[in-house]
């Protein structure tokens, strides 16, 4: 059996000492779901396990940011693997690729981590109207091809902007119309495909969380302001709505299938803001509510600048080549594991036939 552990921070965690991540705490702002700067941890265990193969089975698995507000404080795994390491994507993105030579015994593999996070919020009265960017920040100008950049559609977005002047204006209203137009459709898969072209031009304005978060996106980029999706996984318990996350007494959840996709927005004055306009279509669903009940205008002015953190932050990559380099690519996005045995792709939408479950452990 093979390990590989990588520990960040200044001591290893034990069971008895936390480390306090290297990060500011937000001001505590009231608001209606009593979320609060409070530091979280979550324990977050993956496993895997592929059916023997004749062909190479390779597996390249999300792992979670480094980030202002949410930090890595362990991470480990172990296995039957003949090769293992981290790499790095586009977009940053941090992968833990796995390699299986052919074999009559099935691919396994563990991963965990903990994360320690705390709730976003932003000052907004920080705001310029500054839109010379960072060239760091201008690769979020950019259309790919699920969210692109054309005169069709920067007109589009202009006849929904109309009278807002500054950037942040311009994000509130195309935020308001991403909300109010866009469902939640139960019927799609996992989270849905983030085709945001298509949507727009052809009116399917009903989805899961990557698609209104991609139309929101796109709709940005179309008036100039950088912006991406953030694809992660639910971890725990959410003070707003069940839908939302949940866990038992205990803080234990099976987040298996529990990916959800945000989305950011950036603004001089402020960098990125954080935003979800798909929870707000999913609470609005589950609850049973409309945007004129008084829950669903909270949520929807919460999730416009806030993040309630019971959520693991993967990447923002759309659109990008795996590395090592897959048989399949470029792939649409990467909140869900992805797998190939010799050429062919497994589902990563059926966890039963991949074989893989996520639980996760709140910690405090």
């Amino acid at each position: 059996m093979q390990r590989r552990t990588f520990l960040k921070g200044s001591a290893i965690l034990s069971s008895a000492v936390l480390l306090a991540p290297n990060f500011a705490f937000a001001n505590e702002e009231k608001n209606p779901f009593g979320i609060t700067a409070k530091p979280r941890k979550f324990s977050i265990l993956n496993n895997y396990s592929i059916n023997p193969a004749k062909e190479i089975t390779q597996l390249w698995i999300p792992l979670p940011k480094d980030e202002s507000y949410h930090k890595v404080v362990s991470f480990s795994y172990k296995g039957n693997f003949t090769e293992a390491k981290v790499v790095k994507n586009d977009y940053d993105t941090r992968v833990l690729y796995v390699k299986w030579d052919k074999s009559d015994k099935k691919s396994e593999l563990e991963v965990s981590f903990d994360v320690i996070m705390q709730e976003r919020t932003t000052d907004f009265s920080k705001a310029t109207s500054n839109m010379n960017y960072p060239e760091d920040i201008k690769v979020y100008l950019k259309g790919t091809t699920h969210v692109p950049v054309t005169s069709g559609l920067q007109e589009y977005a202009k006849n929904i902007i109309k009278g807002a002047i500054t950037p942040l204006e311009k994000a509130q209203v195309i935020y308001d119309w991403t909300v109010t137009t866009m469902y939640r459709d139960e019927s799609v898969k996992g989270c849905g495909i983030g085709d945001a072209k298509k949507a727009i031009e052809e009116k399917i304005y009903g989805g899961k969380c990557t698609d209104t978060s991609s139309v929101f996106v796109c709709l940005l980029r179309n008036v100039g302001i950088p912006s991406r999706e953030i694809f992660g996984i639910r971890a725990g318990q959410s003070k707003i709505s069940n839908a939302c996350g949940k866990a038992d007494e205990k803080g234990f959840a099976n987040i298996t299938g529990a990916q959800h996709c945000r989305a950011e927005f950036y603004i001089d004055g402020l960098g990125w803001v954080p935003a979800d306009p798909a929870d707000v279509t999913k609470v609005r669903l589950s609850e049973k509510l409309t945007n004129e009940d008084q829950k669903i205008k909270d949520v929807k002015k919460y999730f416009f600048g806030s993040w309630e953190m019971n959520w693991v932050a993967f990447n923002s990559a759309r659109d990008f080549v795996l590395t090592p380099k897959p048989t399949q690519f470029p792939l649409n996005m990467l909140g869900y594991p992805y797998a190939e045995v010799g050429e062919d792709a497994l589902d990563y939408y059926d966890t039963k036939a991949f074989s893989y479950t996520y639980s996760s452990q709140e910690r405090l």
